[in-house]
């Protein structure tokens, strides 16, 4: 039917409705169908024990462990870091005072592209969004009084990851705590840097061969250690699907396995201690099928195509975030909410280390108050609503199968387009597929929030112009100046010679292609900074200016 000029008019356009895409069917926030009901019949082509098992069982769709946590929960990670070292210790002090019971390290923005405080293109940075870590001595402040052979440590830093824990395992040498000891998780994942949130410094050759450096150091020295926290986190905040983050994290997970190949190390060697770190955000449901996809994907790939012996060696051991791209600035309250049903997401889909945003952390820093009800608000699902006592209580779930399998075949499509078009992550990387594909989904999903299809309470329905704001944690200029005091201060009493043969021996070591960790540890030692560690580096593997425009 055709409207006519000088008739009643134009028809409407069809009214948005949240959850369903411009034709009108339901889908899930990635765009997935999604039916109005699921039963037996969309169980066909998945069989019980080959894509879904038993908990603790290949392909550990169900979880890793057969009891998961009905003997012990996950572990409580609150990311904490801000202002200076001797400001955070105190955090992580009042944090595992609260019952934290893992420590999770934020640098600020000077530290995580690999420059001191004192660099004039720290100005106004230092200290602003975590911690200021510029030398050794500062990384003794930050775990003064803390048992780092007692306590599991996170870090989160990208290209100078190397020198971060070259100074971590300095103080443990300090405290005489002895590396086999030390438990904890390096971010590390270089990767997800030229995918998504742009902080690497170096080419993406040079920066992997880094962390296969890391990793070959730790898998001789620190066996409690992950390695690597291979991060999807920061691809989905930019704006990739589930099945994008998925797909592009498992894909950056294989790279690191076949660059650590290459360089002789044993596959069961290292395997095990390979780490996967996810974003949780408000599609409940494509949450939890997310992370049961991922298990069992990896186990394959890791069984199948690597041909790992090890059961451990097949595992993805991973850290879940709760989405801080979904917490608004207009009625920060709801956050908590929010955040509630994102993290019980993460737990049902089976996390083994959980952080929750604060309610605040899309104003500032968090603040004492917010972080704490932050930590309760695990302590709860922990204890209060009784999820824990059964393994993967949505198991033979109709719509939790399917979404499960659909969400898998989605990503492996990608792996398989990375791999078949571009002949894997690199050449991908290089050529800037992610970082296309993921400004397009972002566009998609912005389209869609314009048109009323997808809602955030706050900000596109239930407007309240009047919202109350709450306090947000300021820090103080003289946090800046202190810490530039205290690296100009070390820079000039330091032994200036140990320090020039140790930045020699790290040039070196680095332009022969050899294992840079000893070298580094060597430096933070003879307190070399960050910024003059990464210098040298430059100096031999050049620094990236960020690749193809998009």
């Amino acid at each position: 039917m055709t409207c006519k000029v000088g008739s009643r008019g134009a028809p409407k356009p069809r009214e948005a409705v949240p959850g369903q895409s411009s034709s009108g069917e339901p889908t899930t926030l990635s765009g997935l169908p999604i039916k109005r009901v699921y039963g037996p019949e969309d169980l066909g082509g998945i069989e019980f024990l080959h894509d879904i098992g038993q908990p603790g069982r290949f392909p550990f769709t169900r979880g890793m462990h057969a009891d998961m946590y009905s003997q012990r929960v996950w572990t409580m990670r609150q990311f904490a870091g801000f202002g200076s070292a001797r400001q955070t210790n105190e955090r992580f002090k009042y944090l595992l005072g609260k019952g934290q019971t893992g420590l999770s390290t934020a640098f600020d923005l000077p530290t995580l592209m690999g420059r001191d405080s004192d660099d004039p293109l720290a100005l106004g940075e230092v200290g602003k969004c975590g911690v200021a870590v510029s030398s050794l001595e500062d990384m003794k402040v930050l775990f003064d009084g803390i048992n780092v052979g007692e306590v599991s440590t996170s870090m989160t830093i990208n290209a100078p990851a190397a020198i971060l824990l070259a100074f971590y395992i300095c103080v443990a040498r300090s405290e005489g705590v002895g590396l086999d000891k030390l438990r904890g998780t390096l971010q590390n994942d270089i990767l997800k840097e030229f995918h998504a949130q742009n902080e690497f410094v170096f080419p993406p050759g040079p920066s992997v061969k880094l962390v296969i450096d890391t990793i070959e150091y730790c898998t001789q020295h620190m066996p409690q250690w992950n390695t690597v926290s291979i991060s999807g986190y920061h691809i989905r905040e930019a704006g990739a699907t589930a099945p994008q983050e998925l797909a592009f994290t498992i894909a950056d997970g294989m790279c690191y396995v076949e660059e650590a190949l290459k360089r002789g190390l044993k596959l069961d060697a290292f395997a095990q201690r390979l780490s996967f770190f996810w974003d949780v955000h408000n599609e409940f449901f494509e949450e939890i099928a997310k992370l049961r996809a991922a298990r069992r994907m990896w186990a394959h790939i890791m069984r199948d195509r690597f041909h790992a012996k090890k059961e451990r060696s097949w595992w993805l051991r991973c850290h879940c975030q709760t989405a801080g791209v979904s917490l608004t600035e207009q009625q920060p309250m709801v956050n908590i909410i929010r955040v509630a049903y994102q993290a019980l997401a993460a737990v049902l889909g089976g996390t083994q280390s959980l952080h929750t945003n604060s309610m605040d952390e899309t104003l500032a820093l968090p603040t004492e108050n917010a972080v704490k009800i932050a930590l309760r608000t695990q302590q709860i699902i922990a204890d209060e609503t009784g999820v824990t006592r059964t393994v993967d209580p949505l198991g033979g779930s109709y719509f939790v199968e399917r979404l499960t399998s659909d969400v898998q075949r989605r990503g492996q499509e990608l792996i398989d387009h990375i791999y078949n078009t571009y002949g894997g992550v690199l050449p991908a990387t290089e050529a800037g597929y992610f970082r296309r594909a993921i400004a397009d989904s972002s566009a998609r999903y912005g389209a869609e929030f314009d048109r009323g299809e997808r809602i955030m309470i706050g900000v596109n329905k239930y407007v309240e112009h009047d919202f109350e704001r709450i306090p947000t944690l300021k820090i103080d200029a003289s946090v800046e100046r202190e810490q530039v005091a205290r690296v100009r201060d070390l820079k000039a009493r330091r032994d200036q010679q140990r320090h020039k043969v140790a930045l020699a021996r790290l040039r070196q070591d680095a332009h022969e292609g050899q294992n840079v960790m000893p070298a580094l540890i060597d430096a933070a030692e003879a307190l070399a900074t960050v910024g003059e560690m990464m210098d040298t580096l430059k100096g031999v593997y050049g620094q990236y200016d960020g690749g193809p425009e998009l």
